[in-house]
């Protein structure tokens, strides 16, 4: 008889191997913080230069310059390698999650847990990034993180608290591989209510930031925000997340952080767009990526399959297409008629 591993005597020990797939600045740090609990954490990159940087100085020096990456860490181009792992944490852009579940699930054992680690809604489909996860690999075991963090602040061991969300056996012990004193991952159960938090969250950013570019006053940043989580909490309400799930770290946690901070891709986004420029400017190559940009108009086709209206997400998604400028799509609100809040 084989012996009794830790992990078979305590059902809550961390795993013994991660793979992060994705070694973009939030991938990257995900594993400094993987390697701090698991023994061994394979990092997947695409660019050449990347695995030369981690094996020479032991840093992304593209996308996290600064941050040393324990030796822990072993940097590959060989995604098929993910296999090893008892668990993976799938780092990819949203709009690439359902490439990247579809190179990775050739080979892939049932029941292993894909914790996906972007925030979005795919745009052809409108789905949330667990429902492609559910279409492209039925099998796995669905898991989602997601709450206020910059990749920065957690390479540096800053105090960051998010949500994993998955079945409770699993979040427990994706809980214990990625706890730190300084990086607190609480469980929850409610993946649709982390999956939507994470990738709303991102739209009514864009909007504060609009709001701040056009010089239209901190009132009015207030305002949006609250509204703008009233539109997420009627949203979550019609598609199954728990109220508890929207007010807390992934829902309007995330929100307030990455509403306010010039830090945020997202809301700095906005601001460009506030002061006038237009969305070619101020994204694609050279520029780096606002997830909300591609998830406004899928949140919103989403919403209204729903029948669920998002005006302030309606008016975001229209000043990305062009169709209306900020201002406009302020006029355009204000004039709205008043309703009991």
């Amino acid at each position: 008889m084989p012996p009794v591993s830790a992990t078979d005597k305590d059902p809550s020990a961390p795993y013994g191997s991660i793979a992060v797939v994705g070694a973009g600045a939030w991938g990257t740090a995900l594993a400094i913080v993987a390697a701090g609990n698991t023994r061994k954490v394979l990092l997947w990159v695409r660019e050449a230069e990347i695995i030369d940087s981690l094996n020479r100085s032991g840093e992304n020096e593209m996308y996290l310059p600064g941050a040393q990456v324990p030796k822990a860490v072993e940097p590959t181009a060989e995604i098929e390698r993910a296999h090893e792992a008892e668990a993976i944490l799938l780092a990819a852009p949203a709009q690439h999650v359902r490439a990247v579940l579809t190179r990775l699930a050739p080979g892939l054992k049932p029941k292993t847990p894909i914790v996906l680690c972007a925030k979005g809604i795919e745009t052809r489909t409108g789905l949330l990034l667990t429902e492609v996860l559910g279409e492209i690999l039925p099998e796995a075991e669905p898991a989602i993180l997601s709450g206020p963090s910059f990749a920065r602040d957690v390479a540096r061991r800053l105090p960051t608290a998010i949500t994993i969300a998955a079945r409770e056996k699993i979040a427990v012990r994706l809980q214990a591989s990625l706890g730190q004193a300084w990086f607190r991952p609480y469980v929850s159960e409610d993946v649709v209510g982390v999956a939507l938090g994470g990738a709303a969250k991102n739209v009514y950013a864009i909007a504060c930031g609009m709001v701040e570019g056009a010089g239209l006053g901190e009132s009015a940043r207030a305002a949006t925000i609250s509204r703008g989580f009233a539109e997420l909490m009627r949203l979550g309400a019609s598609l199954g997340a728990r109220p508890e799930t929207l007010m807390g770290l992934s829902g309007l946690g995330d929100l307030v952080l990455t509403a306010t901070s010039m830090s945020s891709r997202n809301f700095s986004l906005g601001v460009a767009l506030g002061k006038g420029a237009r969305l070619a400017e101020v994204s694609g190559s050279g520029h780096p990526l606002a997830e909300g940009a591609a998830t406004a108009p899928a949140l919103v086709a989403r919403a209204l399959r729903h029948g669920v209206e998002l005006p302030i997400a309606e008016a975001v998604a229209a000043v990305l297409a062009g169709r209306l400028g900020v201002r406009e799509a302020a006029e355009r609100l204000l004039s709205r008629p008043l309703k009991p809040e």
